[in-house]
């Protein structure tokens, strides 16, 4: 099936604006990997230094300069309950290793934060830059120079990004990333969210919440709904960063284990040292990054992306923008219902088909690029698989069914949940925006309604207590992005929105600052950029002015005369209670030269 020409029009594009930074990356990639087997270049003080802690066999391997060494980088803590299965897994990939012939160390740790644990508190102001910072942790663990390649052990919400921002930057090494799965399922996500808005209005109290919240978030594993950590697992998947069926295998169980030992395999075998030698930063390319995206819309996956894939694309030289993601939303249909889009948790939607059976949906008709290189070889065809669990203890696949295993979760082409994807640029005079747009209502897709402004999610939790949100309003939430306080997500705006807007209000909330990927029913322009810190229109916006967010025809509008309105000056905030404490003041340098939301809010590009 040749790729529909709506996905090759964008991604002739992306490869037109990229040439070249793409040519520069390429070039300065084939430098590196020109040089061959890189302990070689090693003086013999390098590379005792390197391998004395090695037992003899592994010493006799690394010496010889034959055998393939995997840098293992890890982003293991106990905190991230979707992190600790990590603990065991460098032993796991040092045995599969010696077993293959080859070598595995641990080349270095990558900080893992959970914003599970921060939202709503001053921690959550380092999140966003944790990113750039484990990219720039990853790449001292490999700038020893030691290893023909690397697997990354990662899952949340910065960390694969920040992850492959590494691994496109050591672009001349293979890459695989390894999994360790979401936890098994617990309280319904429907019920949680129910929990959480009968809190908010102060219906339960903190017992019974603490009870549902525990009962949500219960063992190892990733956290069920489908956010930015499980959509990163999408996203390495349908990138071919992954093995075939990888993404979505409970921890602990022997399936697990067994694509982990496979996952070591199959680095060793793409090394420079044999004969699939697969640089992940050519492997990488335009069409792998449209695959994500339109994975991505398909499965309504996290706003966050709309940042990091962007970074991740700079990182190898690819200049992927809002716009292209935005028209390829138009072209790719949901097919996927997984909470907040739906009651489904991602263990449900893995038992319909998951991910696997999306790649086959959309590749029946030409909505994705097969023919693309991953560490599994070339065709995302491959992709199309169930990983099992073999007899003799091996992974083992078969065809995905054609049919969903339950059609309420995973559709197909013929039957899509909504003809668009789930993500969506806007723009009009208050700059550039991003809406998801897969969990809202058509019904509540355009709101027109008066500003009510407020310069963080406590000042408009106060008022909801107050209760004088009263009405149809448009939540202005600002001063809240990269620059001005580290662009934290807002999830404590989620229950009291959701309640006003149970209540028959028509509800909006545009804000320079995150929702992430459990943005939910209340329709949200989130990531306005310029942000108010700037001087974006965002900080013109005064009490009273009519705003109107249509994300059908994807406008986001004040509607005050252009002469009154650019003749305002720009309100300001006082910022200094974010400046310091939990370690914010280490960030001020971060907060001062981030980039704009629509360029990845990076400091790095």
């Amino acid at each position: 099936m040749s790729v529909d020409p709506r996905i090759a029009s964008v991604t002739n594009r992306i490869i037109e604006r990229s040439k070249p930074s793409r040519e520069l990356y390429l070039g300065r990639l084939r430098e590196m990997a020109a040089k061959g087997p890189h302990r070689s270049t090693l003086s013999c003080g390098n590379l005792a230094h390197g391998f004395a802690a090695c037992g003899p066999a592994d010493k006799a391997d690394l010496a010889g300069n034959v055998a393939p060494n995997l840098g293992i980088i890890t982003a293991y803590n106990d905190m991230l309950s979707a992190h600790q299965p990590f603990e065991t897994f460098p032993d796991q990939i040092r045995a599969a290793a010696r077993a293959a012939g080859g070598v595995a160390q641990v080349a270095g740790g990558v900080p893992a934060m959970c914003d599970g644990v921060t939202q709503g508190q001053p921690g959550m102001e380092l999140s966003l830059f944790s990113r750039d910072i484990i990219a720039m942790s990853a790449s001292v663990g490999l700038s020893h120079n030691m290893f023909d390649a690397a697997v990354y052990l990662g899952v949340c919400d910065k960390i694969v990004p920040g992850l492959l921002i590494a691994a496109l930057s050591f672009g001349h090494l293979p890459a695989v990333f390894v999994p360790a799965g979401p936890m098994t399922s617990g309280l319904p996500n429907d019920e949680k969210a129910r929990i959480r808005q009968l809190y908010a209005e102060g219906k339960v109290g903190r017992d019974e919440l603490l009870e549902a919240e525990s009962k949500s978030y219960h063992g190892p594993g990733t956290c069920t709904f489908y956010g930015t950590a499980n959509s990163n697992q999408m996203l390495m998947e349908i990138m071919g960063l992954h093995t075939p069926g990888a993404s979505f295998v409970n921890p602990g169980t022997p399936l697990r284990d067994a694509l982990t030992a496979e996952a070591t395999r199959r680095a060793l075998a793409i090394t420079a040292l044999g004969n699939e030698y697969t640089p992940v930063g050519e492997m990488i390319d335009e069409r792998s990054l449209v695959n994500g995206v339109i994975g991505l819309h398909a499965t309504g996956g996290s706003t966050n992306h709309t940042m990091h894939l962007i970074a991740m694309a700079r990182a190898a030289g690819i200049r992927l923008t809002w716009e292209d993601i935005s028209d390829l939303s138009d072209a790719v249909p949901l097919l996927a219902r997984v909470y907040p889009n739906g009651p489904a948790d991602v263990n449900h939607f893995n038992a319909a088909g998951g991910i696997n059976f999306m790649i086959d949906q959309l590749l029946s008709v030409g909505l994705l690029h097969e023919e693309v290189r991953t560490v599994w070889g070339k065709g995302l065809s491959a992709y199309a698989v169930e990983a099992r669990l073999g007899e003799n203890g091996t992974v083992v696949r078969v065809p995905v069914s054609k049919a969903s295993g339950d059609a309420k979760v995973a559709t197909t082409m013929d039957k899509p949940f909504q003809p668009n994807g789930g993500l969506k640029m806007l723009t009009g005079n208050l700059g550039k925006a991003v809406i998801k747009i897969s969990a809202v209502k058509l019904e509540r897709q355009v709101i027109e309604a008066p500003a009510r402004l407020f310069n963080d999610q406590f000042e408009l939790q106060a008022a909801f207590n107050a209760g004088s949100l009263t009405g149809d309003f448009v939540a202005v939430v600002r001063f809240q992005g990269p620059k001005a306080n580290g662009m934290p997500e807002l999830h404590k705006l989620t229950p009291p929105l959701g309640v006003l807007q149970d209540r028959g209000q028509k509800i909006a909330l545009v804000t320079d600052g995150r929702m992430s990927g459990a943005s939910g029913k209340v329709p949200a322009a989130i990531h306005v950029t310029p942000e108010a810190k700037d001087g974006g229109p965002i900080a013109r916006i005064r009490e009273g002015d009519m705003i109107r967010l249509d994300a059908i025809s994807g406008t986001l509008e004040v509607l005050v005369p252009a002469a009154e309105f650019d003749a305002r000056e720009p309100a300001s905030a006082d910022l200094s209670h974010n400046e310091w404490g939990m370690g914010r003041e280490l960030f001020a340098r971060l907060r001062d030269n981030a980039g704009p939301a629509d360029e990845g809010a990076s400091i790095l590009y």
